[in-house]
C-alpha cells in the first residue's frame, strides 16, 4: 500500500512552453505562475499526476513522499532531529548582548553557513536589547568565537539598529564578489519605505562590512524572510500575512534582486500557504494553529521547508512555537506528512528551549554523514509571557534521514516509477541488507546486484558480472529494491565511483567547495 501523503541550471536548461515551465525532475508548472493557492491541507499536483518519466540526474532521491514510488510493501517512517549535547551552542556572554528580560544571542532566521573560502562555519545572530546583528565563527560548528571587529569597535556587531528577524544568505553562485553575502532585514520606521515594516536588503563581500544604503522592499509583515530556489534560479520572498488575523504566508519571487519589488506590488503578493486542520492544537489552549514563518533551502533533489508553527499565545507562557518540516518538488506546493515538531519546545521550565523555537536561514549543514540544524529559542518565564534568555541550539539528523522505507518481518520490496538517468553507478543510503534489480522500460530484468549490506550514508551497488548501468543510461528504467532487513533512506545514480550526487547541500559543509555535491 502506498503512503500518500529540484541537474544544476548551468547544465540542464529549463523548458518553457504555453503550458508552463518544465522542471529538471519532469514536473510541469502551470502556465499561470504563481498559481492560485490550493485548499489546505493540499496534495501537490505532482503527486496526483506524476510525470510519465522522472529524470533523476540531480541529487539524492529521497522517500519523503510517493513521487518516486510505483508500488511497495515497505513502510515509511519519519525521523526527528535530536538536540546536540552541547546545546545551546550560542549564549549571551558579552555586555552588548544583555537584554531587558535576559540576554539575547539568537539566530532569528539570520543564517549559519559553511564558507569554503575561509573554511569556517559562520553565524549571524541577533544580539542584545538593541537587536544588533552580530557575527561569530567556528572551526567545528559547535564551539563558537565572537571576533572583535571594526564596525562597532570592540564588539562583534556587524550591523546596528533595531530589527525583527533577518536573513543572511551566502550566495556561492554570485559573480560579483562585493555581493557574495546578502542580508534581508525585517525592520520598520525610517529604515524602510513609508516608515512601515518591510525588508531592507544589504550586500557584503565578507559578511562583516555591509552596504550602507539598503535596497528597500514594499510593505510586508514583521516575520518575513527570503530564500533562494536554485532549481528555478529565483529568490523567494516568504512574506508574513496577518495583522490581527491568522498568520499565513504570501509569495513573491525575483530572478534579479536589482529589480526590487515595489511597495504596492509586494503588498499584493499572492496568498501562498498556511497551517491547517492537521496541525495539532495544544490541549491547554485549544486554538487553531497558524503559520508563523517559513525558511527554506535546496537539499539534494528537493526544497526543504522549515515551517514555524504557532500553537497559541496566552499570558501564562511565551508562545510555544515549534518547527515542523515540509517538502516541495516544485517550489510552490508543500507536503507536511509528519506534523510532529522536528525542532520542539521543551515542556520543562528552566530548559533553554522552553518557548518559541525558530528556524535559521540556510536550513541545515552537511557535516560528514550528519545534517546539522541550528535553531533559536527562549527560556521563557514561569507563569508569564516574558521571553527570558534567548540562545541558539543545535540538533542533528542522519544525512537524508528525514524518512526511511523500512522492511517488514521477512523483508519487502519497492519498485520505482519509470526513471531516466545519465550516470552509470547506483548508490544507496542504507542501514540493513539489500538487493537491487534494474529493469528496462518494459519491466524486463536487465541487471541484478550483488548483496549490499551496511549502515552508511553512501554505499555503492555492485552488479553481477561486473557490469554497470550504461545499457540503461538515457532510457526509461526502473529499480526494484529488495530490502531484506533494515531501512533504505535514499538512492541516486552518479556519473563515477565517487558517488557525488550533483544535488544541493543546503548551507554547505566542509566537504563542499560550492553549493552542490560535485
Amino acid at each position: 500500500m502506498l503512503h500518500a501523503a529540484f541537474v544544476l541550471l548551468a547544465l540542464v536548461p529549463q523548458e518553457k512552453s504555453a503550458e508552463g515551465e518544465t522542471l529538471y525532475n519532469g514536473i510541469r508548472l502551470p502556465a499561470a505562475w504563481p498559481p492560485k493557492p490550493a485548499e489546505l491541507p493540499e496534495v501537490p499536483p505532482y503527486l496526483k499526476s506524476p510525470p510519465d518519466l522522472i529524470p533523476i540526474d540531480l541529487g539524492r532521491q529521497l522517500f519523503v513522499d510517493d513521487f518516486l514510488v510505483a508500488e511497495t510493501t515497505l513502510a515509511r517512517t519519519f525521523h526527528l532531529a535530536k538536540w546536540h549535547g552541547s546545546t545551546p551552542v550560542m549564549k549571551p556572554d558579552k555586555p552588548w548582548e544583555e537584554g531587558t528580560e535576559g540576554g539575547i544571542a539568537m539566530a532569528f532566521s539570520d543564517g549559519v553557513w559553511w564558507d569554503p573560502k575561509d573554511r569556517l562555519f559562520k553565524m549571524w545572530y541577533m544580539g542584545g536589547k538593541e537587536r544588533n546583528t552580530c557575527y561569530a565563527t567556528s572551526k567545528d560548528g559547535i564551539a563558537w568565537e565572537k571576533p572583535i571587529l571594526d564596525v562597532r569597535p570592540g564588539t562583534n556587531i556587524v550591523q546596528t539598529g533595531q530589527r525583527d528577524s533577518s536573513t543572511v544568505w551566502l550566495d556561492l553562485d554570485e559573480k560579483d564578489a562585493a555581493r557574495r553575502f546578502k542580508m534581508f532585514r525585517s525592520c520598520s520606521g525610517g529604515a524602510t519605505v513609508k516608515g512601515a515594516y518591510g525588508l531592507a536588503m544589504f550586500f557584503s563581500p565578507d559578511g562583516i562590512h555591509w552596504t550602507g544604503k539598503p535596497v528597500l522592499s514594499g510593505s510586508c509583515g514583521d516575520r518575513s524572510t527570503v530564500f533562494r530556489n536554485p532549481f528555478r534560479n529565483v529568490w523567494v520572498y516568504s512574506l508574513r500575512h496577518g495583522w490581527g488575523q491568522p498568520r499565513r504566508r504570501r509569495y513573491w519571487e525575483r530572478a534579479d534582486l536589482d529589480s526590487s519589488p515595489m511597495w504596492e506590488q509586494l503588498a499584493e503578493a499572492p496568498m501562498w500557504i498556511g497551517a491547517d486542520s492537521q496541525d495539532p492544537m495544544r490541549d491547554e489552549y485549544k486554538v487553531p494553529c497558524q503559520l508563523y514563518n517559513v525558511d527554506a533551502v535546496a537539499y539534494e533533489s528537493l526544497m526543504l521547508g522549515l515551517f514555524t508553527i504557532w500553537r497559541g499565545q496566552f499570558p501564562d507562557r511565551q508562545k510555544p512555537n515549534e518547527v515542523v518540516l515540509a517538502y516541495s518538488r516544485d517550489g510552490w506546493s508543500w507536503t507536511r506528512p509528519d506534523r510532529r515538531a522536528f525542532l520542539p519546545v521543551s515542556e520543562t521550565f528552566g530548559d533553554w528551549n522552553y518557548a518559541n523555537v525558530q528556524s535559521v536561514g540556510g536550513g541545515c549543514l552537511v557535516v560528514g554523514d550528519e545534517l546539522r540544524f541550528y535553531a533559536s529559542a527562549r527560556s521563557g518565564e514561569k507563569g508569564g509571557p516574558k521571553q527570558g534568555t534567548c540562545t541558539t541550539g543545535l540538533a542533528t539528523l542522519r544525512r537524508d534521514g528525514f524518512a526511511s522505507m523500512d522492511a517488514p518481518a521477512g523483508g519487502g520490496t519497492l519498485v520505482t516509477r519509470p526513471l531516466r538517468f545519465a550516470g552509470r553507478q547506483l548508490f544507496v543510503n542504507l542501514d540493513g541488507e539489500l538487493r537491487v534489480e534494474a529493469l528496462d522500460g518494459e519491466g524486463k530484468l536487465v541487471l541484478e546486484s550483488e548483496p549490499v549490506k551496511g549502515d552508511r550514508a553512501l554505499l555503492p551497488v555492485a552488479w553481477k558480472g561486473g557490469k554497470d548501468l550504461a545499457a540503461l543510461a538515457g532510457k526509461p528504467a526502473r529499480f526494484r529494491f529488495r530490502l531484506g532487513a533494515g531501512r533504505l533512506y535514499s538512492f541516486w545514480v552518479a556519473a563515477d565511483p565517487s558517488g557525488k550526487s550533483g544535488g544541493y547541500v543546503a548551507a554547505g559543509g566542509p566537504a563542499y567547495p560550492g553549493p552542490a555535491d560535485r
